[in-house]
C-alpha cells in the first residue's frame, strides 16, 4: 500500500498557510465581486462543511450549498446552473463533473486533493482488487475517479452502514477502500465479511482517545460527536457517530449543552449557527503540546479562499476534467449510491 509523503503533507499545509489575512473591508468586497461573478456566469458555489466559514456563508448567501459530499453531489446534479463553483477537494470536483459532463466545473484551487485520494492510486488498488475477483468493491467518496471507475459501489459516509449491510443481506463478500478506520466501523455495525485497504484521513488519525477520555472527564456534561474516519479507541467514546451532516443533526436533537467534537472544525460554523446557545470544542490532537499533522482542520481544505474563488471564475482557470471513457464506469457505481439514498429516503418519508 502506498504511504503517503510526509513532505506533501507539509508542502500542502504551508501552502494553505499562504492566503493573505483579510480586512473586514477586503473580506467584504471580495464576498460582494464574487457573487456578482456568480451571477454574470449562470454559476452557482457548492461548498463542503470542512471548507472555511466564509466560504460557506457565500455559498449559503449566493443561493448554492453547503453540505456533505453526497449531498454536494446531488445539488450540482440537479442544480440548472451550467457552471459549478465547487470549494472542497479535488475528488468533489471530479464527482460532479462525473455525475454533470455537460457542465462546467471549477475549483478555487485544484492543488486541494485527500490523503485518502493519495493513498488509493488506481494501479496498485486495481491490482488488489484483481487477486479477489469473487468481491464487491465498493469505495468511499473521497477516491479519484479512476478508483470510482473500479468500483462496484461508491458509498460516503453517511449511508455507508445501510449499504453494506444490504450487500450482506445478498451473501456479497465485500473490498473497501481506503479508509481503513470508517471500514473497521462499517464492518462492526453490520457484520460484513470485509477486506479493508490500508488507508486514513490526516484529520481524524490525530484524534487520541486517551486525552479525548480526558477532556470529557474535565466536562461531564459534554456529549462527544465522532466521525467514522477516527481511529477505533475514538469511536468507542462517542455518545453519537456519523457523517458530517449526521454529527449536525445530533447537534440540534440532542440535549447537550456542550459537544466535544471529533472532526473537522470546519463543521464549527454550521452547527453554531444551527445551535446557537450551544457551546463546541475540538477533540484534542496529538496530545498535550505534541504536535499534529493537521489539528482539526485539513490543510488542503483550508486552501479555498475569496482570493482563490473569485480567480477561478473571473479567468475559468481551475477547470476540472475527467478522462470522458472514465465517465460512464465511474458514474455507475455513483448511480447506485444516489439512487439507493433516494429510494431510502422515500422508504423512511413512507414510513413516518
Amino acid at each position: 500500500m502506498t504511504q503517503i509523503s510526509e513532505r506533501i503533507l507539509v508542502q500542502a499545509h504551508l501552502a494553505g498557510q499562504q492566503a493573505r489575512q483579510l480586512t473586514p473591508a477586503q473580506e467584504a468586497q471580495l464576498r460582494g465581486e464574487i457573487a456578482a461573478e456568480l451571477g454574470r456566469q449562470d454559476a452557482v458555489l457548492v461548498a463542503h462543511y470542512y471548507t472555511d466559514p466564509v466560504i460557506q456563508a457565500l455559498a449559503e448567501e449566493t443561493g448554492g450549498c453547503v453540505a456533505d459530499s453526497l449531498e454536494m453531489a446531488r445539488f450540482g446534479r440537479d442544480h440548472p446552473a451550467q457552471t459549478l463553483l465547487v470549494a472542497g477537494v479535488r475528488f468533489m470536483g471530479e464527482t460532479a463533473k462525473i455525475l454533470s459532463p455537460e457542465k462546467r466545473i471549477l475549483m478555487p484551487t485544484l492543488e486541494a486533493t485527500c490523503s485518502l485520494d493519495l493513498g488509493c492510486p488506481v494501479d496498485e488498488f486495481s491490482a488488489f482488487c484483481d487477486q479477489h475477483p469473487e468481491r464487491t468493491v465498493v469505495v468511499y467518496a473521497n477516491t479519484s475517479a479512476a478508483v470510482k471507475a473500479r468500483a462496484d459501489w461508491v458509498v460516503t459516509s453517511s449511508c455507508a452502514v445501510e449499504i453494506v449491510e444490504s450487500l450482506m443481506d445478498n451473501g456479497e463478500k465485500i473490498i473497501w477502500a481506503p479508509d481503513k478506520h470508517l471500514g473497521r466501523y462499517v464492518q462492526r455495525e453490520t457484520g460484513a465479511d470485509m477486506l479493508l485497504w490500508d488507508g486514513a484521513c490526516i484529520v481524524h488519525e490525530e484524534f487520541k482517545s486517551k486525552h479525548l477520555a480526558d477532556l470529557k472527564a474535565l466536562h461531564p456534561e459534554a456529549a462527544v460527536l465522532v466521525h467514522p474516519e477516527s481511529p477505533e479507541a475514538v469511536v468507542e467514546l462517542a455518545d453519537a457517530v456519523g457523517s458530517t451532516s449526521q454529527l449536525i443533526k445530533a447537534a440540534q436533537t440532542m440535549p447537550n449543552p456542550l459537544f466535544i467534537v471529533a472532526t473537522d472544525r470546519g463543521i464549527f460554523y454550521k452547527m453554531q449557527q444551527l445551535c446557537p446557545d450551544k457551546r463546541f470544542i475540538e477533540a484534542p490532537t496529538a496530545g498535550s503540546g505534541a504536535t499534529c499533522r493537521s489539528c482539526a482542520h485539513c490543510p488542503w481544505m483550508a486552501m479555498n479562499t475569496l482570493d482563490s474563488t473569485l480567480q477561478s471564475l473571473r479567468t475559468g482557470s481551475n477547470e476540472i476534467f475527467v478522462e470522458p471513457a472514465l465517465i460512464p464506469r465511474a458514474i455507475k457505481p455513483l448511480q447506485r449510491m444516489l439512487d439507493f439514498t433516494q429510494q431510502a429516503r422515500l422508504s423512511h418519508a413512507g414510513n413516518a
